[in-house]
């Protein structure tokens, strides 16, 4: 123990101290080297290891086949090819459509014409319209389908339908009837039936004067009531052609005459309809 404290040798003890530290640093020198080259050694390994990942390509993803046709196979908007339509007069069901104005009209499937605005075709045989009589010297056809009285289909509502009257020309060359349309405007969603026949919807001619010369109620030839489906949103016409004779109440004789040349007027009064429905026509001259 006290030669490493003092110690012994020819040379001053200074320079034996020196030579200590020199070796005690070379040492710790050498300790430090070692401890970096191991910690290098191992990070350099694992540089190179992600170094050679890094170089080499990402495997690709490679799609699958595709499966082959449109994955939705309806049409946009749901469209039935045999689409059924409904249109103002020949009520078409399913498959058919019909066109406003006198002439026939059809049921489910059938197909139906109008008189004044072409026709139209379904894809099946139906029934035809309901057809009424009008009063004495006049008849009434419609291009509504005509239900019975004890129907299921409900009556329709006061103020849900809206009605309109006019004459199918303005004007009318001698010995040509004139042609009245009652149309009936349903403005609720749901269909219902309503009474056009000539002792309901009564329909009266006037003369220049004002002197009434025909009535639909006077003497129907046929059932004073026709009831006509009206579908929701839709319409129904009723047409009432008049052969320009005089007609009398209660069926009595009427004078043996026809209507001359001149205007006259005709005005329709319909029960749950406020007003009158009037439209003007012209029997022309020889």
């Amino acid at each position: 123990m006290g030669s490493l404290r003092n110690p012994v040798g020819p040379l001053p003890s200074s320079i034996y101290w020196r030579r200590r530290a020199v070796f005690a640093t070379v040492v710790a020198l050498l300790a430090a080297l070692i401890v970096w080259f191991v910690s290098s050694g191992g990070d350099g390994s694992r540089t190179g290891a992600d170094g050679a990942n890094a170089g080499s390509p990402a495997p690709s993803i490679t799609p699958g086949p595709s499966p082959s046709g449109s994955a939705i196979s309806a049409q946009p908007g749901g469209r039935d090819e045999a689409g059924a339509s409904e249109s103002p007069g020949g009520p078409a069901g399913t498959g058919g459509s019909g066109t406003a104005g006198p002439g026939t009209g059809s049921g489910a499937g059938g197909s139906g014409t109008g008189g004044d605005s072409g026709s139209g075709t379904g894809g099946g045989a139906g029934s035809g319209p309901g057809a009424g009589t009008g009063g004495a010297g006049g008849s009434g056809t419609g291009s509504a389908q005509q239900v019975p009285a004890d129907s299921p289909l409900p009556n329709c509502a006061p103020g849900a339908l809206q009605l309109t009257l006019s004459s199918t020309k303005v004007s009318y060359a001698p010995g040509e009837k004139p042609r009245f349309r009652l149309t009936a405007r349903n403005g609720s969603g749901a269909g219902c039936k309503t009474d056009l026949g000539p002792a309901t919807a009564v329909l009266t001619i006037s003369d220049e004067g004002g002197d009434e010369i025909w009535s639909s109620k006077d003497c129907p030839k046929g059932p004073g009531s026709v009831y006509v489906a009206v579908p929701g949103g839709g319409t129904a016409t009723y047409v009432i052609e008049w052969d320009r004779r005089h007609s009398a109440p209660r069926c009595a004789t009427p004078p043996v005459q026809t209507a001359g040349p001149g205007t006259y007027l005709a005005e329709a009064t319909v029960p749950g309809v406020k007003g009158v429905l009037r439209s003007s026509i012209t029997l022309a001259k020889d």
